[in-house]
């Protein structure tokens, strides 16, 4: 079990922060170990905070400055305030919809499907004439906050990928790249910490003291390899888009639909 945790927690680093979709991956790979039951798709969500850590580590500094400036520093007061914005459409639609999402949607066939779709839009996205409006996280107001979060509630649907919502949507509202890439990220914060706090408290039954192990593992993991992960995708956005990412999901969703098709690997529908 603890070789399985190891295997999710690197997953989950390695696609949290791509527009590629963690909880996508982590589905077909929790299937394809055997981990794939309500304990397992709770440790799925409560892995991702490993991967939030690693963010508020890569951006300590940015975080510090936040926290210090609360009291007299203008823009840190309108960064906490975009961050609370853009948290509450997904936020609110998770609390009213996430049981029948999870029921129908966590599933290897309907994640493949919407790698594809994603894919697709990115590809879109990347091919239309970007004008940016918002050069860095700081010039956002809180509009431009709320449309990312918006952005960010399509991610309910597994396969979409809350990063690649953010991102994608962030640009398409006129940010810069780097400001989409980087305010997705800060976004995470709050949106991983609910998330998994809320999922394992709900089901806390499921647990005993002797899954702490699957669990920090899986956190560590996470942390890991979300943090190089994060330090390679801010070098690669300098002088590259997101089509490479794009075709990826395509060629994924679609090796998935095929096994599924053809009966080569039965994955669970």
């Amino acid at each position: 079990m603890l070789l399985k945790a190891l295997i999710l927690g690197v997953v989950e680093g390695l696609t949290e922060f791509l527009p590629i979709s963690s909880t996508g991956h982590l589905i077909i790979a929790s299937d394809l170990l055997g981990f794939n039951d309500d304990k397992g798709k709770v440790f799925e969500i409560v892995i991702q905070t490993g991967a939030m850590l690693a963010i508020i580590w890569e951006y300590r500094s940015k975080f510090a400055g936040v926290v210090l400036g609360l009291g007299s520093d203008k823009k840190a007061r309108q960064f906490v305030f975009n961050l609370a914005v853009a948290f509450l459409p997904a936020a609110l639609l998770g609390l009213a919809f996430g049981k029948y999402i999870k029921a129908a949607l966590f599933k290897p066939v309907p994640v493949a499907i919407a790698f594809i779709v994603g894919g697709l839009i990115i590809l879109w996205v990347e091919r239309r004439e970007h004008t940016i409006t918002v050069q860095s996280v700081d010039d956002m107001g809180w509009k431009d906050a709320l449309k990312v979060g918006c952005a960010q509630a399509f991610a309910l649907i597994p396969g979409t990928s809350r990063s690649g919502a953010t991102i994608i949507g962030g640009m398409l509202f006129g940010l810069s790249r780097r400001a989409a890439t980087e305010f997705s990220f800060f976004l995470a914060v709050p949106t991983l910490i609910a998330a998994g706090a809320y999922d394992f408290y709900k089901n806390r039954a499921l647990f005993d003291s002797g899954d702490i192990g699957i669990f920090t593992v899986g956190t560590v993991t996470s942390f890991i390899s979300a943090f190089l992960c994060i330090r390679w995708l801010l070098r690669y956005i300098a002088s590259h888009d997101f089509t490479i990412f794009a075709w990826y999901r395509i060629v994924f969703g679609v090796v998935v639909l095929a096994t599924a098709y053809s009966g080569l690997v039965n994955w669970a529908v």
